[in-house]
């Protein structure tokens, strides 16, 4: 995304927090409004050009941000851990507190939120919380559970980390990739946290939800998003074959007409 990111100041955490974002083609005002939430290492640059793809082929609004910790926006402070409740806390604190910085009203702006990995927990986990203001999902290799090939690959990250270029190259999109890298890697390779699930909450979720994996993803199996579908009644699931974790990046075009597809369908249902 070539246009230079604007930032927003919320209250998080006691203290005050800047968050970069991005708007995209916010003259089409009557549009629905398509919010990205990136994955773990991820940021608003990260995505690249897919969001701008993605609302021009949809015919929607987008609105892209770095969550508190990556890209551009306020790093975690040095003796700041994430605990086992970081995305919810994502979901329940920041994501509305962002909307209130902005001036986006769910009950007018026809919402949609597109997660990545953990930003897919983070949208399952707003819409749960307020199944009223979402209008729809979709979730690209979520997490509602932790699982043996998750923890194995992030601990294969970590040493990438340390033996690598990786910092090097995630330096390019965060501030402080020491911020962004540890606060993901640290949390997830916690014992308590091979605990921790979101399923119990999926119940709650009212609205309609595209599940996607890849068949290649070297960070959860089709399981991750079964368990969406027996959750959730309207659901519906898309697995992409030759897809790793990131379809956005490996299947693009598949993913766009998919969830255009899905937008333009389910989104004016009730």
């Amino acid at each position: 995304m070539s246009v230079a990111p604007s930032f927003a100041q919320i209250q998080w955490a006691g203290r005050p927090v800047r968050l970069e974002y991005q708007w995209l083609a916010r003259e089409r005002s009557q549009a629905p409004l398509l919010v990205f939430l990136h994955e773990g290492l991820g940021s608003l640059a990260m995505w690249r050009d897919f969001p701008q793809r993605l609302c021009d082929a949809a015919g929607c609004r987008g609105l892209v941000y770095s969550r508190p910790g990556y890209g551009r926006s306020t790093p975690r402070a040095a003796d700041e851990a994430w605990e086992l409740d970081f995305m919810h806390r994502q979901a329940h604190e920041v994501l509305p507190a962002l909307f209130d910085a902005l001036g986006v009203d769910p009950a007018k702006d026809r919402l949609w939120l597109f997660g990545h990995s953990d930003g897919g927990s983070i949208a399952l986990l707003h819409a749960a919380r307020y199944p009223r203001a979402v209008a729809g999902l979709v979730v690209l290799a979520p997490h509602v559970m932790v699982e043996d090939i998750s923890v194995a690959s992030i601990a294969l990250a970590r040493s990438a980390y340390q033996t690598t270029d990786l910092r090097a190259r995630l330096a390019r999109y965060h501030d402080d990739p020491d911020s962004a890298f540890w606060g993901w890697n640290d949390i997830w390779l916690k014992p308590a946290f091979r605990h921790w699930s979101i399923q119990a909450e999926l119940a709650a979720i009212r609205c309609p939800v595209l599940a996607v994996q890849g068949h290649d993803d070297e960070y959860g199996t089709m399981q991750q998003i079964r368990e969406i579908a027996r959750c959730v009644p309207r659901a519906k699931l898309l697995e992409l074959a030759d897809c790793g974790h990131s379809p956005q990046r490996d299947q693009p075009q598949a993913l766009i007409a998919a969830v255009t597809d899905f937008i333009n369908t389910k989104g004016d249902k009730p």
